[in-house]
């Protein structure tokens, strides 16, 4: 199975907002900086994140990327938050999630590929 550059990129991408998002999830375990693993993992993660972002920078355009990147990591923290965390699940917090996540559609979409 082959894969374009385009499609390589595009899954470098999501691994790169996983990564952050796992980057950010240490933060919030390192319990305010105190706890020395958490925040190894998290600048290995944020690091590996950000290069892989660097990469896809390549050949996605800055705005659609930076937008999927933020949009979809602050839709996937959110959630984290919600189900990990125990953050307040309330409807005003659910429809600015789709708020965003409709943002980076019409970003993909207008994005002139």
């Amino acid at each position: 199975m082959s894969y374009d550059i385009k499609t390589i990129s595009w899954i470098l991408l999501i691994i790169a907002i996983v990564l952050e998002v796992s980057g950010t999830v240490c933060m919030k375990l390192s319990d305010g900086f105190t706890k020395t693993i958490p925040i190894i993992a998290m600048l290995v993660f944020y690091g590996l994140g950000l290069s892989l972002l660097a990469l896809t920078l390549k050949v996605i355009e800055i705005g659609t990327a930076y937008a999927v990147w933020s949009g979809l990591g602050t839709a996937l923290i959110a959630g984290i938050g919600i189900i990990w965390f125990k953050e307040p699940a309330t409807m005003i917090k659910f429809f600015s999630i789709a708020l965003i996540i409709a943002g980076v559609i019409g970003l993909n979409i207008g994005g002139g590929h």
